[in-house]
């Protein structure tokens, strides 16, 4: 899979380090990939296993240089890249360039700004490129239509959040002047955490009505909670479902019965074996004009 944005730089050896890099066509250029994303994953985890008190006590020092030597390892690569790229700036402005400038930002902030470095952990968003090197883009097609139910669904699930803000305010309007302030219904903004908690069923319970009224209340909280959870998950489910249908199913009905139900592959009628596209005429009546020797 080849990145169409972005050309490699003139030069023989520039345009081979592009292949390697910025490709995935070959043995050479997709085991690169797997090791940076290998390294990247290490580094991460070197982090990780530093905000542990004890291991950084142990082994702080080791830390601190494996996260140096990432650092001037991913910078070597990000300035490799711009080398071989016949326009620099352009991958910079990209999303890729952007993370990749990023992942090596806050060792270089530590300077400056100590505790930085713990923000390195951007460096995992550095492993999307997974999905060129496992040739896995043609998942993106699926991540449009999840987009796309998203954005049919969104009136619907604006309205439904509306709705469960409404009934978190006037529930927890209702518990705050019932309930003394001694159970931690100190305020409203409170008590809105205490009913946004209670009616998505979670239930924390470091702030729990005491009163019998409250916690009539509290239940009545909890049912509507189990009642409408599964609203929004409903809607965007069937917007997926239409998503999907009107993707891969065609609205142009057959000339010959009217059915309207066709997959866009289909060249003749599911149901009376009419050919489809009024556009071109049909193989077989050509094979039946076509005179035989």
């Amino acid at each position: 899979m080849k990145h169409d944005r972005f050309k490699p730089a003139a030069g023989t050896l520039r345009t081979r380090v592009f292949q390697v890099i910025f490709e995935s066509d070959t043995p050479l250029a997709k085991g690169f990939d797997i090791v940076l994303i290998g390294i990247i994953l290490t580094s991460v985890l070197v982090v990780m296993l530093e905000s542990v008190p004890a291991l950084r006590d142990a082994y702080g020092p080791w830390f601190r240089r494996l996260e140096w030597g990432f650092t001037l390892l991913f910078t070597a690569e990000l300035l490799v890249r711009l080398y071989c790229l016949e326009r620099p700036w352009q991958y910079l402005r990209s999303f890729y360039g952007i993370i990749d400038v990023v992942a090596i930002l806050p060792t270089w902030l530590a300077l400056v700004l100590p505790g930085a470095q713990s923000l390195v952990v951007v460096r995992l968003l550095r492993t999307l490129r997974v999905f060129r090197v496992l040739r896995l883009m043609e998942f993106v097609g699926e991540g449009r239509l999840l987009i796309d139910a998203l954005k049919r669904s969104g009136r619907q699930i604006f309205l439904f959040l509306f709705t469960v803000c409404m009934l978190i305010t006037i529930f927890a309007s209702l518990v705050y002047l019932i309930e003394p302030a001694e159970a931690g219904f100190t305020s409203i903004p409170a008590s809105i955490y205490w009913a946004a908690v209670t009616l998505t069923t979670v239930g924390y319970g470091d702030i729990a009505p005491v009163t019998p009224l409250g916690q009539s209340i509290s239940v009545m909280v909890m049912l509507i909670g189990y009642s409408i959870i599964a609203v929004p998950t409903g809607v965007f489910s069937a917007e997926v479902i239409r998503s999907i249908r009107a993707d891969r199913y065609s609205e142009e009905a057959c000339p010959g019965c009217g059915h309207d139900h066709h997959e866009k592959r289909a060249r003749y009628c599911l149901r009376c074996g009419t050919w489809l596209d009024e556009t071109t005429p049909d193989p077989r009546t050509l094979d039946e004009k076509t005179p035989r020797e």
